[in-house]
């Protein structure tokens, strides 16, 4: 199968959805206003393609125009109104995706108590049809599993560091290469566990007010 390729004058919509990162086309007619939020975990990075728009990312602005990017940092307040008479059209990532996601933010940059939306606001389908009990359950066993990832991961690390630090000593750089491979192995087993708790939370998260 042929990898997607998208278009931002057709594809105006989420792109890619994962707890890693998401992505997508917007596009804002003249006027309007993004309201000001951040975001808990994730930074956001905004690549004009149309139009022009000014950010305001925690009490600065600036305007930007097509080819132009900037950047709004893990709890930066953030809004984007367009100027112009034309639709502004901007490519953006948040990463990493985990719900709640947004934070919305007063005019004085307060944060505004927590909502969760639905996954579909995201153009994303999750499981809708098993209990939200059962997947409570599947959740704690999931965190139980990368507690106990982490312990052995912890002790292993701890092990390999010993290692390097001899072998960067007798300079070995032979060991020296074993150990760190060693340590990378933990991390990414580590990283492979959260991105997969990350998956289980935001198909749990949005559903939790429901009882079935």
């Amino acid at each position: 199968m042929p990898f997607k390729v998208y278009d931002f004058r057709t594809d105006i919509r989420n792109l890619l959805v994962t707890p890693q990162i998401r992505s997508r086309f917007l596009r804002m007619e003249p006027g309007q206003v993004a309201s000001r939020h951040s975001h808990d975990l994730g930074h956001e990075i905004f690549l004009i393609l149309q139009g022009r728009c000014v950010f305001e990312i925690s009490g600065e602005e600036a305007e930007l125009g097509p080819g132009q990017l900037c950047v709004a940092l893990v709890d930066e307040p953030h809004s984007v109104r367009v100027v112009g008479d034309e639709p502004m059209i901007m490519y953006l990532s948040v990463t990493p995706h985990i719900h709640p996601t947004h934070t919305g933010r007063t005019p004085e940059g307060e944060r505004l108590p927590i909502h969760f939306a639905p996954s579909s606001a995201y153009d994303v389908e999750t499981d809708t049809q098993t209990p939200v009990e059962d997947l409570a359950e599947r959740w704690v066993q999931s965190f139980q599993v990368m507690a106990a990832l982490a312990q052995e991961a912890a002790r292993q690390q701890a092990q390999a560091a010993m290692q390097l630090q001899q072998a960067l000593a007798a300079g070995d750089d032979a060991a020296a290469h074993q150990a760190r491979n060693t340590m990378w192995e933990g991390v990414y087993q580590v990283f492979k566990q959260i991105h997969a708790l990350g998956d289980q939370w935001n198909t749990l998260a949005p559903r939790m007010e429901k009882t079935s």
